[in-house]
């Protein structure tokens, strides 16, 4: 089965939500036969970071409200993250444009380590206060991961997948993705947001019961004398 997840490392409903996944694919049944692939998505692709600047006031810049309600949001969400076991320190979080992290995301895929990656962006970002605009920390992060450093640096550089990335930004917008994390099953069903565990849960094995061959019934050649709940012919 094909799950495909479109979100990005500055999200704070994504890494929410890729708990909330993983709780339902941990106790699906057929798990073994899930594969999972990460979908590029830039909540602000336009975004240029301010140094020094907090992410409180990098939030109410962009929502155009006070500093003040820009931290309310984030005590919401630390909150939030909670409720999953996620410590999210917004203290020491660092707004960043992630193209270049998304790109490093699919560099891992090409190793077979896009999951592992993109878990260590998100745990970066919002745990560790690391600064993923830039490149020394990417690098830092994807030699973490067990990848290539310098030939993740040529990658970056060159912008091997940058392409990549805007595939997967223009297949959002053919599909019709308003928000993220935003889960398409198999090509068929779509869940958008962080829903709670069950949801995921009921979809997984929806999809799952879906995609397997229907059991013929069988053609009835010769009819003659038997017995049935109401007695016997």
């Amino acid at each position: 089965m094909k799950v495909e997840i479109w979100s990005d490392v500055v999200c704070p409903f994504c890494y929410i939500g890729k708990r909330k996944f993983e709780k339902a694919l941990g106790e699906f049944a057929h798990r073994d036969d899930v594969q999972i692939e990460w979908k590029s998505f830039q909540l602000t692709p336009d975004f240029v970071p301010t140094p020094g600047e907090s992410i409180h006031l990098s939030l109410a810049k962009k929502k155009g409200v006070p500093e003040a309600e820009g931290r309310r949001m984030n005590d919401y969400m630390t909150q939030t993250a909670k409720e999953v076991g996620l410590n999210y320190d917004f203290e020491i979080a660092v707004p960043a444009n992630t193209f270049q992290a998304h790109q490093l995301i699919h560099f891992a895929a090409h190793q077979g380590q896009q999951g592992a990656m993109k878990e260590r962006l998100f745990a970066a970002y919002y745990l560790e206060g690391r600064d993923l605009n830039e490149l020394d920390t990417l690098l830092n992060l994807a030699a973490e991961t067990g990848l290539d450093a310098d030939a993740a640096r040529q990658a970056l550089e060159a912008g091997t997948y940058a392409n990549e990335v805007r595939r997967d930004e223009y297949e959002a917008q053919q599909i019709g993705v308003r928000g993220v994390p935003f889960f398409v099953f198999e090509d068929k069903y779509a869940v958008s947001g962080a829903q709670p565990s069950e949801v995921f849960a009921e979809v997984l094995g929806k999809v799952w019961e879906e995609r397997q061959p229907a059991k013929p019934q069988p053609t009835l050649l010769v009819d003659g004398a038997a017995c049935g709940p109401d007695g016997c012919d």
